[in-house]
């Protein structure tokens, strides 16, 4: 089977997005499928990749260095890339409609009459900018909703993202729940000592608990709550982002900025720290929770009931509330209890690699592409005429 992947960035730009493309990338391929993704030139790969093709179109980042959005701005050749491509594959996976080439890509598909296959990581993400959340709006209610409603089938982490897709106008039928993977080899638990030389090698204090952030930082990630609550009871660590950000510049207490770092060292990043904590909004299940798990960290993140389908127990994590006094109390009680850290780290562990693999989200998804493809072969292919009066 040759299937089409369609990111608008992969690492080592640093987002969820794009680490996910990459694991299913490699983990597709590794099943026996042709895999390949079209991407944006923002970031130049350390490792050219051997078991799939990663194509490339020049793309410019001006509204992430403005505005923090990461939304290429892609050139022509995008289309006649697109175009190729799709024509050549048998299934076309998109990745967010938020973007230009997710566009791209799915209204060639309809055309050309190939599967769409669409994984919308999220729903409408609230942005301090009133123009990013109405650009956001304007996206969802155009061409957002044409590709709901056309796709095979959509591909969701949790219920809100299901619930925001079926009022775009995705049929109930054709949605299910896939939850991104980890490499639970990768991200383990830091051996006897080895916590100490990793910090010494990072530039972290070797006697104080660190507590970990990891993502960009954005106001959906809650890295400025984060921030807030810096305590002399413990240390936090940033990382992500080119720069260093005015809020936890002028925020108490001993912080350290790591800025953005390659995959392989940020696995030793979560082995050098006491405590994860995201206390992101309006996400799925981020990836960075599921990493920091797998590392055999006590995890603190946002109660949501968008996380209920993964039905981690509470034993395993621990979700709280968003706002400082509550994420304060509860880091301060891991921060001076080692016991308590050392349970929940284990038991984090123990449900991602139970729960949580590349493999398994792998084969579920080829299967899912078959399941596709028979019931659009089944079907009478979509004719743009029909396409436009349904959405319209």
């Amino acid at each position: 089977m040759r299937v089409l992947l369609v990111s608008h960035a992969l690492p080592p730009h640093l987002g969820g997005i794009e680490i996910v493309v990459e694991e299913e990338a490699e983990a597709l391929a590794r099943l026996g499928l042709e895999i390949t993704v079209v991407t944006s030139s923002w970031c130049q790969p350390g490792d050219i990749p051997t078991r799939w093709t990663r194509q490339t179109v020049p793309a410019l980042n001006l509204l992430e260095k403005r505005f923090g959005v990461p939304f290429p701005l892609f050139g022509p050749s995008l289309l006649t890339t697109m175009f190729r491509g799709v024509r050549r594959a048998d299934v076309v996976h998109i990745h967010d409609v938020f973007y230009l080439s997710s566009f791209a890509a799915g209204v060639t598909a309809l055309l050309l009459g190939k599967p769409v296959v669409l994984t919308q990581h999220v729903d409408l993400v609230p942005h301090p900018s009133r123009l990013v959340e109405g650009v956001q709006r304007a996206v969802f209610l155009t061409y957002g909703r044409l590709l709901f409603s056309t796709s095979s089938g959509v591909l969701v982490l949790n219920d809100r993202v299901r619930d925001f897709v079926a009022s775009g106008g995705a049929a109930q039928e054709r949605i299910e729940f896939l939850p991104n993977g980890v490499d639970v080899e990768a991200f383990r638990p830091a051996a006897e000592g080895e916590g100490a030389r990793l910090r010494c090698r990072l530039g972290l204090p070797p006697n104080r608990i660190l507590v970990l952030f990891a993502g960009r930082p954005v106001a959906k990630k809650g890295f400025d709550l984060l921030a807030d609550c810096a305590s002399p009871d413990y240390d936090l660590v940033f990382v992500g982002g080119e720069r260093r950000p005015m809020e936890i510049g002028h925020a108490g207490g001993r912080i350290y900025f790591l800025g953005t770092v390659p995959r392989q060292k940020m696995q030793e990043i979560y082995r050098a720290v006491d405590i994860f904590c995201l206390p992101s909004r309006g996400e799925g299940f981020p990836l960075t929770v599921q990493e920091a798990m797998a590392s055999g960290l006590p995890v603190v993140t946002t109660d949501d009931e968008a996380y209920r389908p993964y039905q981690v127990p509470p034993d395993a994590i621990r979700f709280v509330f968003p706002q400082q006094a509550e994420l304060s109390n509860e880091l301060r009680r891991l921060s001076g209890d080692a016991a308590l850290r050392a349970e929940l780290g284990r038991r984090a562990r123990e449900y991602a690699c139970s729960h949580f693999s590349w493999e398994v989200h792998a084969t579920r998804l080829a299967q899912f592409y078959q399941q596709v493809r028979v019931t659009r072969a089944a079907n009478q292919p979509y004719r743009p005429g029909r396409i436009l009066r349904k959405w319209n």
